[in-house]
């Protein structure tokens, strides 16, 4: 093999052992590749338009920015709340569990499971106080530390700063890698880049905004309703639209159950259906036609796998880098078995099978 197939692979095994000790650093500078990443096509097209690059890159950071703001000031609030109002209702809804649903199981299935259910509450209301108060436990631990939120407000700051510097550069930084490769790799490096790029736009920018309208759909429809917990349901439900289907299975199982058990009746029942009917339809007609077209995405398996392996090997940061990556590997392992079918392995093999025949 020749020297420079070696140096790749040093070069890669020497990245993987700098991510595996970087890890507790990156997180910041991820986040800002991918917000600029997200914002790169914007900057182009008002560049296009007779903008500077600078002047471009200061809109969309504008943009942005509003909406990182505005998101946090607006929707984390109303989540909290009903998060703690979920964890306060949680004995009650236990003993509507125990009263209603257990025996009603008992009677289907001839099984009686009421000690792990009352072993599974105990646990439970042994430990719902201090659940309701995590968050002000972390806040005073934090404080304490002088270090640790010095380390938590830095790595906030660091990453308006390495995403407006990154939209800035990135036009050129991607000349620069292009022309880092080798003469002979350009054309095929080029094709696959293009396809990762595809794969990457369809679920960075269609996918996550189809989860982001869908959470909004889900969300609104179950608080117009007056569901308890609306609000937090619509945004779990958007959130595993992810995966095809999770989604909606997740939100109707969760929003119904809570609806009745809050309203006694089959009613709301039906009103919650449709909620989930309406974003459907929405999904089908108006998401994924305008924001995703016929782009290539991930199969299902693949994106909970993904996702999975990336929390397990690298945490946060390996969840941040899981559909990325996957997308990357996809194309290539693509490219790669298309190499297989067109090589002498793959031909010869055929040709030895027909022998044996």
């Amino acid at each position: 093999m020749s020297m420079r197939f070696w140096w790749g692979i040093g070069g890669a095994i020497a990245g993987l052992w700098l991510f595996s000790h970087l890890t507790p650093i990156l997180m910041p500078f991820f986040v800002g590749t991918i917000l600029a990443y997200l914002g790169d096509p914007l900057a182009d097209r008002l560049e296009a338009r007779g903008l500077s690059r600078r002047l471009a890159v200061t809109v969309v950071f504008s943009l942005l920015s509003i909406t990182v703001i505005g998101l946090t000031i607006i929707v984390l609030p109303v989540l909290w709340r009903q998060l703690i109002q979920f964890v306060e209702a949680l004995p009650a809804i236990l003993n509507w569990v125990q009263q209603v649903v257990m025996p009603t199981i008992q009677s289907w299935t001839g099984s009686d499971f009421s000690a792990d259910f009352d072993q599974l509450r105990n646990i439970v209301t042994g430990h719902w106080k201090e659940t309701g108060s995590i968050a002000a436990q972390f806040l005073t631990q934090l404080s304490r530390s002088g270090l640790a939120l010095a380390f938590l407000i830095g790595n906030l700051a660091i990453i308006p700063v390495v995403t407006f510097y990154l939209l800035l550069d990135w036009d050129r930084m991607k000349a620069k890698i292009k022309d880092a490769i080798p003469r002979d790799w350009v054309s095929t490096v080029t094709r696959l880049a293009r396809e990762c790029d595809e794969v990457l736009g369809a679920f960075m920018r269609g996918q996550l905004l189809v989860m982001l309208g869908l959470g909004i759909v889900y969300a609104i429809g179950l608080t117009l309703l007056g569901v308890k917990f609306g609000f937090l349901i619509g945004i779990i439900a958007g959130m595993a639209s992810i995966v095809p289907y999770l989604g909606v299975i997740v939100g109707v199982a969760i929003a119904e159950l809570v609806a009745f058990f809050q309203f006694q009746d089959w009613l709301p029942l039906l009103g919650v259906g449709g909620v989930f009917v309406v974003g459907q339809l929405l999904e089908g007609m108006v998401f994924q036609p305008l924001l995703l077209g016929d782009r290539i995405g991930l199969h299902p398996v693949v994106v909970i796998f993904a996702v999975m392996a990336g929390g397990q090997l690298f945490g946060f940061v390996g969840v941040l880098l899981a559909l990325p990556v996957a997308a990357v590997l996809m194309v290539v392992l693509r490219y790669l078995f298309t190499q297989y079918k067109e090589s002498p392995m793959y031909s010869s093999s055929s040709k030895i099978d027909q022998d044996a025949r």
